[in-house]
This record gives structure tokens, C-alpha cells and sequence, in this order.
């Protein structure tokens, strides 16, 4: 009975973590919406990219470069350059799932920021909680994240013109939305400036999403002048 007792209360503990990232996150998905509208995606495409990339700041990256005349290939790049970490997320949790066949392929869609993370912070209550709390969680985000999208691509379509709404800097008030909580140190910080800077300094000059796809190489750089 102690036993039953102990998965219960796992169960109930995980479930309301991953609730609570679930629904919070997914409440973004307007605002990807109405940044899809702004940039001029029709609201099918705004909605399958939610679909199938499923990545918040590789699909604002998508919609930010094209949306700002960039070219596919800059977008695409860019992307990408935001999505590895996904991949690293991926061989970190790859010994707890344990997944195979259509296990893994779902498995490999879902695998987020916040579904690594929750799924992580169950450590504590062992591997099936762990299990557990990356199941809830990246399901749920799916869900909602979608959910969000046509409601917020909806609303944009209501109001006609998102620009004359000021929906065109929801690109970028996202990406900040997305990078600030994540500064929790003065070496971020700096980084995060000197990135900054360097995209408005270049936009001028180069094609659209190249400032972007420049700050990742500024990172790389700074990642190797200050490692130990």
C-alpha cells in the first residue's frame, strides 16, 4: 500500500508541474499567431508551422526573416542554428526514455525546452516520474502551443491590417520574451548586448537574417574566448 501511495503522489506532483509549464507556454502560441499574420503567412501556414516545426524561437526566427524579405535559405539557416539545441536535449535524455520505433518519432517531436526541463526537475522521485513529467509536459505544450496559434492567427485576421496594430514587433518582443529569462548571469548579459549591437548594427547594410544568423557566430566566439 506505501508503495501505491508513493506513485500516486509522484503522479500527482508531476502532472501539476507539467500542467502549469504546459498551459503558461502554450498561452505564447497568440502571439506567434498574430506574428505569423503580420509577416504575411496565410493562417494554413502559420498553423502548419506550429504543426510540424514545433520550436518557438526557431518558428519566430522563420517568420522574422521572411516576414522581413529575407530569403528562405536565410530562414531555414537560422532556424536551424536556434533548433540545435534540441538535439543536444535529445542525447540527454535519450538513457531515461529508453524509446523505440513510433515511441521515438513522437518522442523526438516533443523534445523542448520545457519538456526536458520539467522531466529533469523529477529527478528527485526517480526515472518514471522523469518519464512521466516529459510526456505530460511536451504533449501538453503541443497541444496548447497549437491550440494558441489559430487563436491568436485568428485574431489577427479580425483586425485586418496587423500592422496598423503594431503586430509587426511581436517578432521581436518575443524573441526577448523568449531570451531574458534566460540571462541569469553578467557574462550572458554581455553576450546578449554585444549581439545586440552587432544585428542593428548590420541590418543597413546585409540582406535580411543575416544580423541574426551573425549573432550566432559572435556566440560561438565568445563561447570559445572565455571556456576554461
Amino acid at each position: 500500500m506505501g508503495q501505491n501511495v508513493r506513485v500516486s503522489r509522484v503522479n500527482r506532483t508531476t502532472a501539476a508541474a507539467s500542467f502549469s509549464v504546459s498551459f503558461t507556454v502554450g498561452l505564447y502560441g497568440i502571439a506567434f499567431g498574430a506574428a505569423g499574420i503580420a509577416a504575411g503567412f496565410s493562417l494554413l501556414q502559420t498553423c502548419l508551422l506550429s504543426l510540424l516545426t514545433f520550436s518557438g524561437a526557431s518558428q519566430f526566427a522563420v517568420v522574422g526573416v521572411l516576414g522581413a524579405g529575407g530569403s528562405a535559405i536565410s530562414g531555414i539557416t537560422t532556424a536551424s542554428l536556434l533548433g540545435i539545441r534540441n538535439a543536444l536535449y535529445g542525447l540527454r535524455m535519450a538513457p531515461i526514455m529508453k524509446l523505440h520505433g513510433w515511441k521515438r518519432v513522437v518522442g523526438a517531436q516533443v523534445t523542448i525546452d520545457e519538456s526536458t526541463g520539467v522531466a529533469l526537475g523529477q529527478s528527485e522521485l526517480g526515472e518514471p516520474a522523469m518519464r512521466q513529467g516529459f510526456w505530460l509536459t511536451g504533449i501538453g505544450v503541443y497541444l496548447f502551443w497549437n491550440l494558441f496559434t489559430v487563436l491568436g492567427a485568428l485574431g489577427a485576421q479580425a483586425m485586418g491590417d496587423p500592422a496598423a496594430w503594431g503586430l509587426d514587433a511581436a517578432v521581436p518582443a518575443a524573441f526577448l520574451g523568449l531570451v531574458w529569462p534566460r540571462l541569469t548571469n553578467n557574462r550572458e548579459r554581455t553576450l546578449a548586448v554585444a549581439a545586440m549591437a552587432l544585428s542593428l548594427a548590420l541590418t543597413p547594410f546585409v540582406a535580411a537574417g543575416i544580423p541574426i544568423i551573425s549573432t550566432a557566430l559572435l556566440a560561438v566566439a565568445f563561447g570559445w574566448k572565455v571556456r576554461p
